[in-house]
């Protein structure tokens, strides 16, 4: 886990200098991560909207929309518990250990999908 923070933090800084280099652009950091962050944001923002347009079709839409909500929210606190554990030392900083929690999580959400679709087809079925 260390490594792929270290990795990470490597590409950033490689990514700073390569605009550095090639547009002559000496901004300071807060400046680049205004501009950086603010282009990647739209991008992303953009490609979730249409995601999301395609969904809000779907009968499940509340579902999923809530899933991938939740599922983005999860990752956010196993790899914040993950940096928790690297910087106090209480704990291993492992890459396996965050992939075991969202596991979890998928699980979890997996079997509330079966009774959840179990539930729908009995009402459907008693209704008919």
């Amino acid at each position: 886990m260390r490594e792929i923070v270290i990795t990470l933090a490597e590409i950033v800084n490689n990514i700073h200098d390569i605009l550095t280099d090639m547009f002559g652009l000496h901004m300071t950091d807060k400046e680049l991560h205004f501009w950086i962050m603010g282009f990647m944001g739209m991008t992303i923002f953009f490609f979730v909207y249409i995601f999301f347009k395609l969904l809000e079709k779907l009968k499940w839409s509340t579902t999923i929309f809530s899933f991938i909500y939740t599922f983005t929210i999860m990752v956010v606190i196993v790899f914040a518990i993950e940096l928790q554990q690297a910087i106090t030392n209480r704990g291993n900083m492992e890459f396996a250990d965050a992939v075991m929690g969202l596991w979890g999580f998928f699980v979890m959400f997996f079997i509330y999908a079966v009774i959840a679709c179990v539930i729908s087809f009995a009402i459907k079925f008693i209704k008919k």
